[in-house]
């Protein structure tokens, strides 16, 4: 198909035993960055990672990545694919992950990597449980959404992690202070195990005018 991978914009990892993070990472790193053009701008997909309590074939991994097609048309000159591709973005105002942007646009859509509640000042997860952590998560999607000149009503899909099904009531008080028309499409999936021993992960996808700049 042509298709580098360095065009792959989303990248969702699924682990057996969040443990083997590390392993897993070691090897990611051979594939991204995938060029040279990459690797000068920093580029990287957005990405998420989760434990899952079972996977197909007793698998240690699964993984799926969402793929740029030039401007959603068929394959284009690489130097005019990366033209449009290379669209990603990292901020001080939400936590940074050296294997993943912050957020990547491309063409439709802006895919933001997966926030825990975080605090990008300390590093640290915040205190107060899974309240606490739903608002910091959503407050850093929207950090990072609104420094490329987006806002939250751009929203269209929301994937929300959580360990404890249970404290769906209280994610969703939280969720609709940030969401009030509930309008974004959602997947809620209840996991094994999240990265820092999070009770909650959120990413998101928001429109992206079709690829050109915010419309005044």
């Amino acid at each position: 198909m042509d298709v580098p991978f360095d065009d792959i914009v989303k990248v969702t990892v699924f682990l057996k035993d969040l443990g083997d993070v590390e392993a897993m990472n070691e090897i990611y790193k051979r594939f991204f960055p995938d060029s040279g053009i990459a690797r000068a701008v920093n580029y990287l997909s957005a990405r998420t990672v989760v434990e899952v309590a079972d996977l197909p074939q007793h698998a240690l991994v699964q993984i799926e990545a969402v793929c740029s097609h030039g401007d959603g048309t068929p394959p284009q000159a690489v130097e005019a694919r990366h033209g449009l591709i290379i669209e990603a973005n990292n901020i001080a105002d939400a936590p940074k992950d050296e294997l993943s942007s912050q957020t990547v646009a491309f063409s439709h859509y802006n895919n933001i990597s997966a926030q825990l509640g975080v605090d990008p000042a300390t590093g640290a997860l915040v205190a107060g449980g899974v309240k606490a952590e739903t608002e910091q998560a959503l407050k850093n999607i929207k950090a990072i959404i609104e420094s490329v000149d987006h806002v939250l009503e751009d929203c269209v899909k929301v994937n929300i992690f959580v360990k404890d099904m249970n404290d769906m009531d209280a994610v969703n008080e939280v969720y609709a202070q940030f969401f009030p028309e509930g309008t974004p499409a959602r997947r809620v999936v209840g996991v094994a195990n999240l990265p820092m021993g999070a009770a909650i992960q959120i990413d998101a996808i928001f429109g992206n005018f079709e690829g050109t700049p915010p419309i005044a």
